[in-house]
């Protein structure tokens, strides 16, 4: 593990999250401008989902149903057991509590990217219809988490309606899954006609991106003294906790080793793109400092930088 570890710690994605990290903490004036991250963004997203698809289209359902099932499983779940953990354990307010079980039940798509960038380094095989798995996630925690705050009387009214087409057409999930779709569609012959735009410069955007995650995560550091020593210390073991809940069901649905250590990955994983948007829509009253400073300065470096390896070495411990 300790290889798989150095190796990880020295590949060009956490080596720019970390050069983002230092250059907010040195206060560079390096800044993205929001046009060239919106950019990105839509470019990862789209392209992970387009690459998805053509994966599904050559796999066939009969191979995904089983573990997408798992998957939408596991993003019901962890919002349910982080929830009474962050409400008592963490004496938080259940809006609060609320909206954190609801970012670390959703996913990071830019996690799974460096896993599966880890798996490739490595050499370990992976199903590539392993993008559907993160397509599906987003939405079913981000739906409980919101149930979970109304019903403890967070913030006014907000139709359930409305809640649902944010948590399902928000603009993270509506790219991934609309461009898997076409990806479905389009399949292998699709994928020859827009590889050298979705594929090859992709390691590059991901740089990029990365780059500018490490900028953000820096500034976010400052509220590590606001948010205190237990979510600190939630922030680490949930994610491993998740990590190795999302193997074990990964290993029981049927995935490979790497698949698994796919889908642990994602368990493990806390969004903070899709998330957000649809809990601030849903429950304002929450302090998103709390769920942000979580999910990005302390839980997407510790995925990062120890998870991603943690989850591979339990995925192997399982399927020697």
């Amino acid at each position: 593990m300790s290889d798989a570890l150095v190796a990880n710690l020295l590949s060009p994605a956490v080596l720019f999250f970390a050069l983002g990290l230092v250059a907010a903490l040195v206060r560079s004036e390096l800044k993205f401008p929001e046009a060239l991250y919106s950019a990105l963004t839509i470019y990862l997203l789209v392209a992970i989902g387009f690459k998805g698809g053509v994966a599904l289209a050559e796999a066939g359902l009969g191979r995904v149903w089983l573990p997408a099932l798992a998957a939408i499983g596991l993003g019901a779940f962890i919002p349910l057991w982080t929830y009474p953990v962050l409400r008592w354990g963490g004496r938080m307010a259940a809006v609060d509590a609320a909206a954190i079980a609801a970012h670390y039940g959703s996913v990071s798509a830019v996690t799974f990217l460096a896993a599966t960038n880890y798996l490739a380094a490595i050499g370990r095989p992976y199903e590539s219809h392993a993008v559907a798995l993160l397509a599906v996630m987003e939405s079913p925690a981000i739906l409980v988490g919101v149930v979970l705050g109304k019903r403890a009387g967070g913030g006014p009214p907000v139709p359930l309606g409305l809640v649902v087409r944010e948590a399902l057409f928000g603009r993270s999930i509506f790219l991934l899954l609309g461009a898997l779709v076409v990806g479905a569609l389009c399949g292998p012959d699709g994928m020859e006609k827009v590889g050298p735009f979705f594929v090859t410069p992709f390691q590059g955007v991901l740089a990029l991106f990365l780059l500018e995650m490490g900028l953000v995560a820096g500034r976010r550091l400052e509220d590590l003294r606001r948010v205190g020593p237990f979510l600190l210390a939630f922030g680490i073991v949930a994610p491993a906790l998740n990590g190795a809940l999302g193997v074990a069901v990964g290993t029981a649905a049927g995935l490979s080793a790497g698949g698994a250590m796919l889908l642990g990955v994602l368990a493990a994983s806390a969004s903070y793109i899709a998330a957000p948007a649809a809990v601030r829509l849903a429950l304002p009253e929450a302090n998103p400092t709390l769920s942000l400073t979580a999910a990005l300065a302390i839980t997407f470096p510790f995925n990062l930088t120890v998870g991603i390896p943690l989850c591979d070495a339990f995925a192997r411990l399982l399927q020697p």
